[in-house]
């Protein structure tokens, strides 16, 4: 796929199942995101992998998450949390490890991670696989993040759910990138 086509064509798959990229593709993904950009070389970014065998378990952190921050849940909220677990066959967790002490700003760092989480959603495509970029509350939870090998300073860019596209892709219309577009004047 040519590479201008692909960043022109690129959505959101809306269902995902088996098969989920192999480790071959893994590799190529992960080589393709730490080519983001990375001002100060601080290197911020860091992934991890959650296999279908551990995507209950990865549930049942969400579901506690939002315990955690709903007390109230009833069986029926927490089943739905638990299920987004089961959106892909393959997830990863795309994180900065901001270094707040460094001169490098957080959000530089930061904004270098969501550069190689777009690299990890446009390789996915390019090996022929569906892939949707989700956060929601639990992303911001410290004990999620600890579970991670995250501290509270770092950011979770997004849940990646990365398989075989079943469902079709995003309806959601493109913008005119001209309306988002003005020329400085001086």
């Amino acid at each position: 796929m040519d590479a201008l086509d692909l960043l022109l064509t690129r959505e959101s798959a809306l269902k995902l199942d088996a098969p989920g990229p192999s480790q071959a593709d893994l590799d190529t993904i992960f080589q393709s995101a730490v080519r983001a950009p990375d001002h100060g070389r601080l290197r911020p970014w860091h992934f991890v992998v959650i296999d279908s065998d551990r995507r209950a378990a990865f549930g049942e952190l969400m579901a506690q998450s939002m315990l955690r921050r709903h007390p109230d849940s009833d069986d029926d909220m927490l089943q739905r949390e638990r299920a987004k677990a089961m959106r892909a066959p393959t997830i990863i967790v795309a994180a900065a490890k901001v270094n707040k002490a460094h001169k490098i700003m957080p959000f530089e760092q930061i904004g270098s991670a969501a550069a190689a989480t777009q690299n990890i959603m446009l390789a996915a495509n390019a090996l022929g696989y569906g892939a949707m970029w989700k956060t929601g509350d639990a992303a911001y939870d410290p004990e999620v993040k600890a579970a991670f090998g995250l501290s509270p300073d770092d950011e979770i860019m997004g849940f990646m759910y990365i398989g075989t596209n079943v469902g079709g892709s995003s309806p959601a219309a493109r913008p005119e990138a001209a309306k988002f577009v003005s020329v400085w004047q001086g």
